[in-house]
């Protein structure tokens, strides 16, 4: 019998063997998510998610599917061809479900199907029909409601579904049938929601974050001159993998000597050089919830004073930033932190002149530091939820999940700093959860002082 798991392999390593453990996002759960986004939802009205569709990668082979992480946070179901849709007023159950039928045939070729009635039983849908029959039957389920939840615009061929369903009602005007008369976006609700993670999404992040921690200890371990960049990204997602994470959470940097001054650099494919530091900013994917770490070290194995003095500067800022990191602050406050300190120490190595307030005012650390300190974090790497509200930084409250990652970057090609500085790249990068009296590092697995990293890459682990 074919099961639908939502499980996490939770490794335990030791000399001998491997122990999993599961840790679970249950129906329970998922249904009191579909609850708590009906009850913000207006009467009479009904909500259409799609699944996220199956993309081409060359001629006929597709990329390996991931589902709609907002589908997915709402139903748990891992299948393409889908659409949920939530009724909260419905006499026969709130919870519908269109999906691909079983097929014996296709399931030999491609994998098990849950089919309608999987999604019934396995799911804890109230009906569920087959994703052929939708023409048919979604116009009658629309008909009569006065207004769609549906985010427009994400999906231009489902968009034409969907309204070709709504047109298909406005033709019958005369014969008494009643479109729906609004169309509204759940996601500002929906968004809000996923903010604030629960105590299963904390555990998955938190495994995600030693799978991804270990991932960031071993190219380390594994670095030297010589070696090429592709060759730590490959010991990276060989960790990820072997750990039950098959995934990375986005395109792995791994950036050498002037590659780390670009901050989206993804060809990973130049040779090592001893003198030279490496970037690598890289995290797995668990079960749907995202972990991000960068980390910087020397390829040789020691900083020298140029580096040393950019990557404490760096690692200063970061831990500033960390302090306010609290509830009751607001969203900028971290970034604020991590501005100062790091204007003061660039200004006290020469790479930049003038009054603190006024370069900080100005900008000016910009040449060196130009993005913010980080981002919402959960089943999206770069997560949903608003940054303001009402015009205002965003109060953070426990529950929610951010990275932290200052950076320092002095362009080899700048040519009004010293040369001994151009062509360092560095930033340290730690998910952060806000807890009820401050917060927790998540990431803390993966070394990030001098002392550390020079000592882990010595041998002396």
């Amino acid at each position: 019998m074919h099961k639908v798991a939502n499980r996490t392999l939770s490794c335990i390593n030791s000399p001998s063997h491997m122990e999993y453990s599961v840790l679970t996002i249950t129906n329970k759960e998922f249904a009191r998510r579909r609850k708590q986004l009906m009850a913000h939802m207006e009467p009479n009205s009904i909500a259409i998610l799609p699944a996220a569709p199956e993309r081409t990668r060359s001629r006929d082979t597709e990329y390996l599917y991931r589902q709609d992480s907002d589908f997915y946070y709402l139903s748990g179901f891992l299948e393409p061809e889908s659409v949920l849709v939530l009724i909260p007023e419905r006499e026969h159950g709130a919870y519908v479900m269109f999906c691909r039928e079983r097929d014996r045939e296709r399931e030999t070729w491609d994998g098990y199907r849950l089919g309608p009635e999987g999604v019934c039983k396995n799911l804890g849908a109230n009906d569920a029909f087959p994703i052929d029959d939708i023409d048919e039957i979604l116009p009658g389920l629309i008909e009569g409601r006065e207004r769609v939840y549906y985010a427009m615009g994400k999906d231009t061929d489902f968009d034409h579904q969907v309204m070709s369903w709504v047109n298909s009602i406005r033709a019958k005007v005369r014969s008494g049938a009643h479109p729906p008369g609004e169309f509204l976006d759940l996601d500002h609700y929906l968004h809000d929601m996923r903010l604030y993670k629960s105590a299963t999404e904390v555990s998955i992040m938190r495994k995600a974050g030693e799978i991804s921690a270990n991932a960031h200890i071993r190219a380390m371990k594994a670095c030297k001159p010589g070696v090429f960049e592709y060759q730590l990204e490959a010991d990276i997602l060989h960790e990820f993998a072997r750990n039950g994470a098959r995934n990375p959470a986005y395109n792995s940097i791994v950036g050498g000597g002037d590659n780390g001054c670009i901050l989206h650099y993804v060809e990973n494919r130049n040779e090592l050089y001893s003198g030279d530091l490496v970037l690598i900013d890289a995290g797995c994917e668990l079960e749907h919830y995202a972990a991000d770490i960068t980390r910087t070290f020397p390829v040789n194995g020691k900083f020298n004073k140029e580096q040393k003095a950019l990557y404490e500067l760096t690692l200063s800022a970061q831990q500033a930033a960390i302090e306010k990191i609290k509830p009751g602050n607001h969203w900028n406050e971290p970034h604020e932190a991590s501005v100062r300190v790091i204007t003061e120490g660039l200004l006290a190595l020469g790479l930049l002149n003038g009054d603190l307030d006024q370069l900080i005012e100005d900008e000016k650390y910009k040449e060196f530091y130009m993005h913010r300190i980080g981002h919402w974090l959960g089943m999206d790497v770069h997560d949903v939820g608003d940054y303001k509200v009402g015009g205002e930084w965003r109060v953070l409250e426990p529950g929610m999940c951010m990275t932290v990652e200052p950076g320092i970057y002095v362009a080899p090609d700048n040519i009004q700093v010293e040369s001994k500085w151009r062509g360092i790249g560095i930033r340290i990068e730690d998910d952060v959860l806000i807890t009820d009296s401050g917060c927790e590092v998540m990431t803390s697995g993966a070394p990030k002082t001098v002392d550390d990293i020079e000592a882990l890459m010595a041998g002396h682990d």
